[in-house]
């Protein structure tokens, strides 16, 4: 398996992977049937490279993978276990994230140019002026806009009414700031970003 990262703490773990497998050798490592409406080629290895990440990380920890299971929101969840759980793809890699008890949210996408024309709308005037038209700063913005959607769980937040991320110094990798805003609460929520070559990853970072 093409592991690209891991990173395994006590209580949680997450990592990336890069989708070299064949369907047929990705099918060998679970048991769960793949819902018939994924039919793309793509999406169907996305799905059974996910579950087999997750089934790493579990293992990973010491705990036993009996698939996964999603609220009414979407939110996953892995099955008999009270672990949280997040997953996120952009073919051909895959991150997963899990959790022995905090809402977790991960994201990885890659840079496209289609950002720059849609930033305007889902993007304030601070974080626009810290990005300066930077297509990999705008990608790290719009992961760590999705983490905190993940972390809410629900459907009810838009991007550029609830979701603030603190401007911040490009890097590598690094720490930034988000705030999930709903009517008068601000729940403030650390992050931590990658950059690599082709995308960008960002998560949640665990409250102590």
């Amino acid at each position: 398996m093409p592991l690209t990262k891991i990173d395994t703490q006590n209580d949680n773990a997450w990592a990336l992977w890069k989708i070299e497998e064949r369907e047929d050798a990705l099918k060998s490592f679970i048991t769960s049937d793949i819902p018939i409406d994924i039919t793309h080629d793509k999406k169907k290895l996305e799905w059974y490279a996910g579950r087999t990440l997750v089934k790493y990380l579990m293992e990973s920890l010491g705990l036993t993978y009996h698939g996964i299971v999603k609220d009414t929101f979407g939110k996953p969840f892995p099955v008999n276990s009270s672990y949280q759980l997040s997953l996120s793809h952009s073919y051909p890699y895959v991150a997963a994230y899990i959790h022995a008890s905090q809402s977790i949210g991960i994201d990885l996408e890659q840079p496209k140019s289609k950002l720059v024309n849609v930033a305007p709308r889902i993007f304030n005037k601070a974080e626009l002026a810290s990005a300066a038209g930077d297509l990999t700063k705008l990608c790290v913005f719009w992961c760590a806009k999705e983490v905190l959607v993940k972390v809410h769980g629900k459907k009810d937040l838009t991007f550029a009414k609830n979701l603030q991320i603190e401007p911040f110094l490009m890097q590598n990798k690094g720490e930034i700031v988000g705030s999930i805003i709903v009517n008068d609460a601000v729940e403030v929520v650390p992050l931590y970003y990658e950059v690599h070559k082709e995308f960008t990853v960002v998560l949640n970072k665990p409250k102590k």
